[in-house]
């Protein structure tokens, strides 16, 4: 039996991607992006997940092989590609060009680190690195030790009070720019939830739990008023021995007073204690000051008379 192909199906196929991107990672090699990265996006409200019957998986029998999709935005478009499988590099490339968006000349596509492959496909086809970055990652054989500066304190993941954390979100992300937040109205008999309410930019539509979401293992931080002011996300892979954080953000009015480097610290400790070997960040200098190392390269990529 030949490679197959077959589209992505948002209601069906979320385990499919999960264990296909989870069988394949590879910390030092770039097999793809970690399982959480595609799973996160498709349930987030910022996520235009409207063109994502055009993604696509790969098949050598019942074993999935490859995998191309996009993120935000859509015209971002990423490859994941299970190791003795590289010959399908020309295939993938052609596939993302004719198939994936690529509205106003925008699509460009972004490879990590052991991508080589594609990337020389991409090259044949016009294509050529515009510029690349480092999302740095933590290494558990160094030590994170930053504690919670006073008059703060962590809530427990059980007391999470979910308006509390929507009005965080909405300003910590910098939401604020666009409005106050509403939140949902306030009735006499509690709190409720109205349509009008969830428009997709605002909170109300706060991020339902995906499949493979471990919010036990969030860190919540709130001030001595018992508002929160510092919320850290974590998905454990415990296959892949990794703590992937996303999301991360901080209230601006506490920024610079080493609440996210306390979140951080409080992750590295109860996902060590897991047997995680390793914790996800960003490409922000804040990671490498507070001792985050070398991680996941990535390069983009553009057709030449796009650049």
């Amino acid at each position: 039996m030949g490679i197959t192909t077959k589209q992505f199906q948002k209601l069906t196929d979320i385990n499919l991607v999960w264990d296909f991107l989870v069988d394949i990672y590879d910390r030092e090699n770039g097999s793809g992006k970690p399982a959480p990265f595609f799973e996160h996006a498709l349930r987030a409200s910022w996520m235009d997940s409207s063109y994502s019957y055009l993604d696509r998986f790969w098949f050598d029998g019942d074993k999935t092989v490859a995998f191309v999709y996009y993120e935000v935005p859509v015209t971002d478009i990423y490859f994941a590609v299970r190791k003795g499988y590289e010959y399908l590099a020309d295939e993938l490339i052609n596939y993302a060009i004719a198939s994936m968006p690529n509205f106003n000349d925008a699509q460009q596509f972004v490879f990590l680190n052991g991508q080589e492959f594609l990337m020389e496909a991409a090259a044949k086809r016009g294509f050529e690195k515009v510029y690349e970055y480092e999302e740095l990652v933590f290494d558990f054989e160094n030590e994170l030790k930053y504690e919670l500066p006073e008059g703060y304190h962590f809530v427990e993941p059980e007391d999470t009070d979910i308006l509390k954390l929507s009005k965080l979100c909405w300003y910590g992300f910098g939401h604020g720019e666009r409005g106050e937040f509403t939140g949902w109205d306030k009735y006499d008999d509690g709190l409720e939830w109205t349509p009008e309410k969830s428009h997709k930019d605002n909170v109300g539509e706060f991020m339902a739990p995906s499949p493979h979401s471990t919010h036990e293992y969030d860190v919540i931080i709130a001030d001595e008023n018992g508002e929160y002011v510092c919320f850290s996300g974590m998905w454990w892979i415990p296959e892949n021995k990794l703590a992937y954080m996303e999301p991360l953000c901080t209230s601006p009015e506490h920024r610079r007073k080493g609440l996210a480097a306390a979140a951080l610290t409080k992750h590295y400790r109860r996902m060590k204690a897991l047997g995680a070997t390793h914790m996800t960040g960003g490409e922000d200098p804040f990671y490498e000051k507070i001792g985050y190392g070398n991680g996941f390269k990535i390069s983009i990529w553009k057709k030449k008379q796009d650049i």
